[in-house]
């Protein structure tokens, strides 16, 4: 696999980045452009599909809704959960980490749901850092766990409740993604030492989602290099461009 090994930990967070940016774009303006067409159902359907694309300009809105949202929109997450257990295993300071997922959370949660739900504040949907926190949180648990604890009895017992406290927790404050992002990045940490391994139970972490799996092709291609020092776009980038999605939305409407 080391052969073929060409993409950098920078290239991974743009190619997560561009991805996101396509789901949020259709997931907050296109709603909006669907209904002044007479769209009302957003879930794909093949029936539907062949339906409303007799109706012209309705039908392509439906079609690339799906394109953006379902299929190229869908890789970021689980890029992003890769990078959180890379992360995590490589920095300096997992006190600055969380600290800086646990400020953008906070940072990002106003735009977030002025971009979701119109609203200013809004308790029922949590940005993605809340998620990703919870996931690192939960990482350095384990590692707690592992270093402390000579039983390895314990050490399971002890991960299952970290685990399940933090799946529950994500689910109780309604983070994005919730307890399938903690499954997800905790199967990732579990497999971290065997990157063939990890590959696939990120894949069947994420089979509840169908095109998401295919971002694995190109972590199997990451050489373990950084890259570009792309450590603040990612965070930076993320409330300002729901922030601009939200303020394009109040154009349409």
């Amino acid at each position: 696999m080391q052969k073929y090994s060409k993409v950098s930990g920078s290239t991974l967070k743009l190619i997560a980045l561009f991805s996101m940016l396509i789901d949020h774009t259709a997931a907050v303006i296109f709603p909006y452009l669907m209904l002044e067409h007479g769209v009302y159902n957003f879930n794909f359907s093949m029936e539907y599909a062949a339906l409303v694309l007799e109706e012209g300009p309705a039908g392509w809105l439906y079609i690339f809704y799906q394109i953006m949202r379902r299929l190229l929109g869908r890789l970021a997450f689980p890029i992003y959960c890769f990078l959180l257990v890379e992360g995590f295993e490589r920095t300096h300071s997992r006190v600055r980490y969380a600290v800086r997922l646990f400020l953008f959370a906070l940072i990002s949660e106003i735009p977030f749901d002025l971009a979701f739900n119109g609203r200013v504040v809004y308790t029922h949907y949590q940005n993605v850092f809340f998620t990703l926190l919870l996931g690192f949180l939960m990482m350095w648990a384990f590692r707690a766990l592992e270093e402390r604890s000579d039983s390895p009895a314990l050490r399971w017992a002890g991960s299952g409740i970290v685990f399940l406290a933090a799946a529950f927790l994500s689910e109780r404050i309604y983070c994005d993604y919730g307890a399938h992002g903690i499954i997800a990045i905790a199967l990732l940490y579990l497999f971290r030492k065997n990157r063939r391994e990890q590959i696939i139970a990120g894949i069947v972490a994420f089979l509840w989602e169908v095109t998401a799996p295919l971002s694995f092709i190109f972590i199997a291609l990451y050489n373990g290099k950084r890259g570009l020092r792309l450590k603040y776009i990612f965070y930076l980038f993320y409330p300002l461009h729901l922030l601009v999605l939200y303020l394009i939305t109040r154009l349409i409407v």
